[in-house]
């Protein structure tokens, strides 16, 4: 493998449509983006020359169970680890690990080798601390520490509206918020309160309070699963209005909420709201569990990494919004939330070689994580150490 890779003749989306350009990667880096790169005489690089395709960054996951979810029917409902060629060739070429339900018998800690494991192996990988519960699982001891000490943690998760949650106020969300914030700030990093908002009558009322209450900022919290009923789209997209941020999660084949992509961005469009203000995950390998009235559970699946790009081609393919505009769901948003906007989400010169080749039909043909070729012709060429 040669330290050295053009990519030629591709349509270039940044995420803005650039028109056909040629992209020289160095090690990890794009160190030039121009109309026609000429090589030196005898230079040597890999050339993969992909006319009539696309090329648009990689996609950046917020939210993806990386040990698994579930256990809400017992050990046997625990999901598996999820592996690194799963991943890359859903396009993800950053992902943000969390836990859920089950802080019992997985630990942050567990994540966090996770985490550490998936950077070595080729992608950039980072968690947050905490799970569904208060007082939130940490690995130094409070979720502060973990924040400002730990490279690799950028924020807590926390739930609200949802039974399995610890039902807590808003006084503990505050307090956690607080830590969260400082320890972002010390960190030097976002800090963000990564909030599970289950199906619950609640809604985002509990965030509203906290909001309306303490001193901390709107922006502090990325409430997720806005996407799974009309009621909470609506309440989201008023969070919005108010200077927030929300996550929406893509539906899949396993996971089907009240209305498919389309209708869900239809609404958000129609809101007038600005759509630099959302962002769009997988919850990708986590637990998918189904309940009835009364709390039972009634069925179980499992959420798909792939659902973010099937979501981009829906998006796409039914003019709903243009290419350009999908991507920043899933790359340049995302990066600005995270505080990486420096060396991921976009493809500029400087910027770490996270790369997603498309077809004319916007399948996945190539992936380039930090400049290594990950998945060519839509397959792993690089897969983790036990695939």
């Amino acid at each position: 493998m040669k330290s050295f890779k053009l990519i030629r003749r591709g349509k270039l989306y940044t995420p803005q449509d650039q028109g056909v350009k040629d992209l020289l990667i160095v090690g990890e880096i794009i160190a030039k983006i121009d109309r026609d790169i000429e090589l030196p005489k005898g230079f040597e690089a890999d050339i993969a020359d992909v006319s009539g395709m696309l090329v648009v960054p990689g996609f950046i996951d917020l939210h993806i169970h990386l040990i698994g979810g579930g256990g809400e029917a017992g050990p046997t409902s625990r999901v598996p680890e999820i592996g690194l060629s799963e991943i890359t060739e859903a396009g993800i070429t950053t992902v943000v690990g969390v836990l859920g339900t089950d802080d019992v018998s997985r630990y942050p800690e567990t994540l966090f080798a996770k985490v550490k494991a998936l950077n070595d192996e080729g992608i950039t990988s980072y968690m947050y601390t905490g799970s569904y519960h208060v007082p939130p699982p940490t690995i130094t001891g409070s979720v502060k520490r973990d924040i400002t000490l730990i490279d690799e943690v950028v924020g807590v998760k926390v739930a609200i509206s949802d039974h399995r949650a610890s039902q807590l106020t808003a006084e503990e969300l505050g307090r956690i918020a607080s830590e969260a914030r400082v320890g972002g700030m010390l960190g030097k990093k976002a800090g963000i309160v990564h909030l599970h908002v289950g199906s619950g009558s609640q809604g985002l009322t509990p965030l509203l309070e906290v909001i309306e209450q303490t001193e901390i900022p709107i922006s502090q919290f990325l409430p997720t699963h806005i996407s799974r009923t009309s009621s909470l789209l609506k309440e989201g997209i008023e969070f919005v209005k108010r200077g927030g941020y929300i996550d929406i999660t893509a539906p899949s084949d396993s996971l089907r909420w009240e209305n498919d992509i389309t209708s869900i961005m239809k609404e958000i469009l129609e809101s007038g709201i600005n759509l630099e203000n959302v962002t769009m995950s997988s919850d990708g390998n986590g637990s998918m569990p189904k309940f009835d009235e009364q709390g039972r559970l009634v069925g179980l699946a499992t959420g798909d990494a792939n659902s973010l790009s099937e979501a981009l081609r829906a998006l796409v393919k039914s003019n709903i919004i243009p290419l350009s505009e999908a991507l920043k769901l899933i790359a340049s948003n995302p990066a600005d939330r995270l505080g990486i906007s420096d060396r991921k989400g976009r493809v500029r010169e400087g910027m770490d070689a996270d790369i997603v080749v498309l077809d004319k039909d916007l399948r996945i043909v190539q992936v380039y994580a930090k400049g290594r070729l990950m998945v060519d012709e839509g397959k792993a060429t690089v897969k983790g150490a036990f695939e």
